[in-house]
């Protein structure tokens, strides 16, 4: 029997009408039957500060434990300024925190994002590497995915309406199941 993995996943948008929420909706439908995709929230947290080292509140517990129980992460992001938005550098901030309890070690991860613009999110997703490494999160690094939006291209419930943007998606996740496979036959989760 093949092995399953659960997947969590966080979309950097807070907005609700994010265009990367949509990637993230056509990612779960194109992933490959052995990941099992769950979303992450990260919109409930309060702004990090080590004075929460001591006593975390309910909802960061909650949400460094999701990502505990997760084989993997997969992180759908847009770009702000050239970098990655706030909340989801808040929600690294706290899944990472407080120091030498950070969930994302030996976890492996995949980044990905759109933009209307001709680059994707190019840029942001170099920031979140660079963030992610310190975090001793292994990293995809092939494939990389800097998709351009353009409207209609992904409708409301994630079907991709592009054939070759399908396939290339189609074949990111395939090969984020394969990277994860790989992650966790050297470094397999601690019991």
């Amino acid at each position: 029997m093949a092995t399953r993995y659960r997947i969590g996943y966080f979309v950097g948008s807070l907005s609700s009408t994010s265009i990367n929420r949509l990637l993230a909706k056509a990612l779960v439908r194109l992933a490959p039957p052995a990941l099992q995709m769950e979303e992450i929230a990260i919109k409930d947290l309060p702004l990090y500060s080590p004075d929460y080292d001591a006593d975390y509140p309910p909802v960061a517990r909650a949400f460094k434990q999701a990502i505990a129980e997760c084989d993997g992460v997969l992180f759908v992001s847009p770009e702000y300024n050239r970098s990655i938005p706030g909340g989801l550098k808040n929600a690294i901030d706290w899944a990472s925190r407080p120091w030498g309890q950070n969930a994302f070690s030996r976890k492996p991860s995949g980044v990905i994002g759109t933009s209307p613009g001709a680059i994707g999110t190019a840029v942001a997703q170099q920031s979140l590497r660079s963030v992610l490494c310190f975090c001793n999160s292994p990293l995809m690094n092939t494939v990389e995915a800097y998709i351009q939006f353009k409207p209609g291209l992904i409708t409301a419930d994630g079907e991709v309406t592009d054939e070759g943007t399908e396939k290339f998606l189609r074949n990111y996740m395939d090969e984020l199941h394969l990277f994860v496979q790989r992650v966790l036959t050297v470094l397999p989760r601690e019991a």
